[in-house]
């Protein structure tokens, strides 16, 4: 719903990646306050890549993470680049750097900066900040009302500043924070064992035995990545029904090995499958995937993670009754992020000058026990509950605050990228099958229309 009413609020972002750079332009832009908090010395977030990592804790198990990008140094995206990009600002080819339409992860990185200084974001920006406490001013208070403490620390000074703002939006992404599967043994197998959150390069496993766990796209890039140093590698996945195109790499390579779960560890070093079978490992690399986790945020348990679940969450965003001074943007997994972030950012921000009003408190969470019985019917598991891929959902988001659909192009090449990937999994990045429809999308206003001024 649209209101007349137009409020400017002091709003803390936490987080200077993708999701909390637009989320500071649409801040702005709405006549916002606006500071943004970001632990790490850069901007990009997940995409501003860590080499060393040697004294970050294997399995990732502390609350503070001492590491916050789970990048490898060979990452290249999976998507393509001319679908990637917000809404404004394309991620153009720029001569000089990576021109692949699958560029490397340091190329996105610098569109990020390039976005940054475009609008002019960095002067909002607190670097080398970490938010160690976000919790209610008055509990007493509820949504617009709301006022939040804030404490953060200096990474350099130590030092612990205590601030109040009308608003928190959370931004702190969710590839971080390591989910590691329960296996009989793991506490006693005395041999290395690690996330893929800490992987960076092959080398360290030259001439070892590798058990790869998960064939998600991280486990399948390592797998692959190790073929040519590891003695052997050893994939275990749920299912050995797999896409043909992992089939193919695993026929043209004799020391890559498909397994299904598995079953137990044992202290001697032997890694035993569901199936009986079994291999002596050097190292256990599990590429499960990642969890939801927000260790500064007190709301006296009205938001909560359970099994991946953050919520309740009406829309992936707000929390009911305490909307809209507290957000969060990134929560959905698996739909085309950055116009997504976009959409989310617009909205939090007029619902917070009050251009724009949520619907009741009994509405929100209605539609938010919809959704889970939704998901229940179709048999999707809690710990998939953000995993969207479902352009609809995103367009029906959209008209929320007006934004544009996805473009038919864009969705065009998002599937077509997943289906080539399934075909060829070693060259789909370096394919040149789509050239029509890539003209289609050179050709729309989102590539041809500069982007606009701040």
């Amino acid at each position: 719903m649209v209101s007349e009413r137009n409020q400017s609020k002091q709003v803390c972002v936490i987080g200077a990646g993708p999701s909390g750079l637009v989320a500071a332009r649409e801040l702005r832009k709405e006549g916002h306050s606006v500071v943004v908090m970001e632990q790490n010395h850069d901007i990009g977030g997940q995409w501003l890549y860590e080499p060393k990592v040697e004294g970050e804790e294997a399995l990732g198990k502390s609350t503070f993470l001492k590491v916050h990008s789970s990048i490898y140094d060979s990452l290249r995206l999976f998507s393509p680049r001319e679908i990637m990009g917000f809404s404004d600002f394309p991620f153009v080819v720029k001569k000089g750097r990576d021109m692949r339409r699958f560029p490397g992860h340091r190329e996105l990185l610098l569109y990020l900066q390039d976005f940054c200084e475009w609008f002019g974001l960095r002067e909002m920006i607190r670097f080398k900040t970490r938010v160690e406490y976000v919790g209610m001013l008055d509990s007493d208070q509820v949504g617009r009302d709301l006022k939040w403490v804030v404490k953060s620390r200096d990474m350099e000074s130590e030092k612990v500043v205590e601030e109040v703002f009308d608003a928190v939006v959370v931004a702190t992404g969710h590839y971080s924070k390591p989910r590691l599967p329960s296996i009989k043994g793991m506490d006693i197998w005395k041999r290395k064992q690690m996330h893929s959150h800490i992987y960076r390069d092959p080398e360290p496993f030259r001439k070892e035995v590798v058990v790869v766990v998960g064939n998600s796209l991280s486990g399948q890039d390592i797998s692959m990545e190790l073929v040519d140093v590891a003695k052997e590698i050893h994939l275990s996945a749920k299912s050995l029904e797999i896409s043909e195109g992992l089939s193919k790499v695993i026929s043209k390579h004799d020391s890559l090995h498909l397994h299904l779960e598995i079953e137990s560890l044992h202290e001697d070093g032997r890694v035993v499958f569901v199936d009986g079978s079994w291999v002596m490992a050097d190292t256990i690399i599990y590429c499960t995937g990642y969890s939801y986790a927000f260790p500064f945020l007190d709301t006296k348990g009205i938001v909560g993670v359970d099994d991946d679940r953050v919520g309740p969450l009406y829309e992936h965003t707000f929390p009911p009754s305490l909307a809209p001074s507290l957000s969060f943007v990134g929560i959905p997994r698996k739909l085309i992020g950055f116009p997504f972030f976009e959409s989310q950012a617009i909205w939090i921000a007029q619902l917070l000058s009050g251009k724009r009003t949520l619907p009741s408190f009994h509405d929100m969470m209605q539609s938010i026990k919809d959704f889970y019985h939704s998901r229940e019917v179709a048999g999707v598991p809690k710990h998939n509950t953000h995993d969207l891929a479902n352009f609809e959902y995103c367009d029906k988001y959209g008209e929320n605050v007006g934004f544009p659909h996805l473009e038919e192009w864009r969705k065009e090449l998002c599937i077509s990228a997943i289906v080539k990937a399934e075909v060829d999994l070693e060259g789909y990045r370096d394919a040149w099958d789509d050239v029509e429809l890539l003209q289609v999308a050179l050709q729309s206003p989102h590539f041809t229309q500069f982007p606009r001024s701040p």
